[in-house]
């Protein structure tokens, strides 16, 4: 049973793996080409509360994220960022992040923040069709 952030996230429609412990999501918005929402699928809302489980199997989803992302994306740097002031589950934005901008399913996004701080409130929101394609693009790199 998905959790209320995994379902604020689009759960299913925007699912791109399932893992024993972890879901990864595409984040809609988009605040670099290929963001995801990396969220736990237990009822915590503490990193530390995680079963233990969800550590150990955290090593393989981070791995296959960041291999994923830089096939499909070329990235030059990632960003993890736990902010869990809105959505109550744990959760990291992973987010890709590039000097210059990127393509793919004929989106073009721009990571206004670099080198800096992403700017999480410059995001492009993506219709169900773009939603849809980029999820297809990215599962083809899994």
């Amino acid at each position: 049973m998905p959790n209320h952030t995994a379902i604020r996230f689009g759960y299913p429609d925007t699912l791109i793996r399932e893992y024993e412990h972890w879901v990864v999501l595409l984040r809609n918005p988009q605040v670099t080409l290929g963001s995801l929402v990396l969220c736990a699928k237990s009822e915590a809302t503490t990193f530390s509360t995680l079963p233990f489980g969800a550590f150990v199997g955290m090593r393989t989803v981070i791995r296959d994220v960041e291999r994923v992302l830089h096939a499909a994306f070329q990235y030059e740097k990632i960003n993890y960022l736990m902010l869990m002031m809105v959505d109550p589950n744990v959760h990291f934005h992973v987010l890709p992040r590039y000097a210059e901008e990127r393509s793919a399913c004929g989106l073009t996004i721009s990571d206004l923040g670099w080198p800096g701080a992403p700017k999480l409130d410059e995001s492009r929101d993506l219709s169900s069709m773009e939603r849809a394609a980029l999820c297809t693009h990215i599962i083809g790199y899994w």
